[in-house]
């Protein structure tokens, strides 16, 4: 493993307009570990690799990142151990980019947190050993194409933190607009609330948190949950508002 001196004087070359063939010819280190660097140019921190997995250390965050990944998340192997988590938040939401990066750090203090840009997006990622048991619902293949279920313990964690866990979907695949429309030749505006998932499993999940919350919601069509009626989106502002 490359000591940090190294790693930086390899990425100073290429910071003075050299190429990756060129830093790496100089140096003797490959081309694929300098465009690592580029991304992420400190070490993985060594894991302990029997630490029993202890659970989401702040609840009430786990409950909003839940939300977040069932919308916008996935978990992938590294090679050599552990999993990376990462968060899609679309660039025009910089609020919620940090909303999810603290609360990546909120349940795992321990797992360092980064934001890789993407086009037209950011990955919020962070690098463990415990997400595939944080997140159980990790599997193969597109998750409206699988079935999607809570473990108990996830759910008594949302039944604790309800409004939390739906902040986190309203803020992956859900918006507040406002609705226009024209009635006898006269035109209404008014707000409303929308959540869009192709995984009836999901929209189920949200759906039944609502019930329990005393919000009122419709099916506007097989992805869409429309919530339109003025004491619902009242509470949804109370308790979720519009991305920022």
């Amino acid at each position: 493993m490359y000591d940090m001196d190294t790693r930086r004087r390899a990425l100073l070359l290429i910071a003075d307009g050299r190429s990756l063939n060129s830093a790496s010819k100089e140096t003797g280190i490959s081309r694929a570990a300098i465009r690592a660097w580029l991304v992420r140019v400190d070490p993985l921190p060594r894991l302990n690799q029997t630490a029993p997995c202890a659970g989401p250390a702040d609840r009430a965050a786990y409950a909003y990142l839940l939300g977040l990944y069932l919308g916008d998340g996935c978990i992938s192997p590294h090679p050599k151990g552990g999993q990376y988590l990462r968060i899609a938040c679309a660039d025009a939401w910089p609020g919620l980019i940090e909303q999810c990066r603290a609360a990546v750090l909120a349940v795992r203090p321990s797992d360092k947190v980064y934001v890789l840009q993407r086009q037209g997006c950011v990955a919020v990622t962070s690098y463990g050993r415990h997400w595939s048991c944080l997140f159980p619902q990790h599997g193969p293949g597109r998750k409206h194409e699988r079935r999607i279920a809570l473990e108990g313990w996830q759910q008594e964690i949302v039944d604790d933190h309800p409004w939390a866990f739906v902040r986190g979907l309203i803020h992956s695949d859900g918006c507040r607009t406002t609705n226009r429309t024209v009635r006898n030749g006269k035109g209404y505006e008014y707000p409303r609330y929308f959540f869009t998932n192709r995984s009836t499993d999901i929209t189920s999940l949200l759906t039944r948190t609502l019930d329990r919350l005393g919000v009122a919601w419709r099916q506007a069509n097989k992805a869409n949950v429309s919530i339109a009626r003025k004491e619902s989106v009242a509470l949804m502002d109370l308790h979720i508002g519009p991305k920022y």
